[in-house]
């Protein structure tokens, strides 16, 4: 009866912890922009080759 009586006291309080709050995104750096291109470039030179090397066949 005392675990339950114990239960019965602890469980409202999880109920009332904070609600969830959404993270507010962070605007693009130079920088990210910058290794976002070097990366978009480095990909579509890669598929080039790989249709270079595929075609070759």
């Amino acid at each position: 009866m005392k675990r339950i009586l114990a239960l019965a006291l602890t469980l409202p309080a999880m109920a009332l912890a904070e609600p969830f709050q959404r993270p507010i995104p962070q605007p693009q750096t130079e920088v990210a922009e910058f290794w976002f291109l070097v990366g978009s470039l480095a990909l579509i030179a890669a598929l080039a080759a790989v249709q270079w090397l595929v075609s070759r066949r």
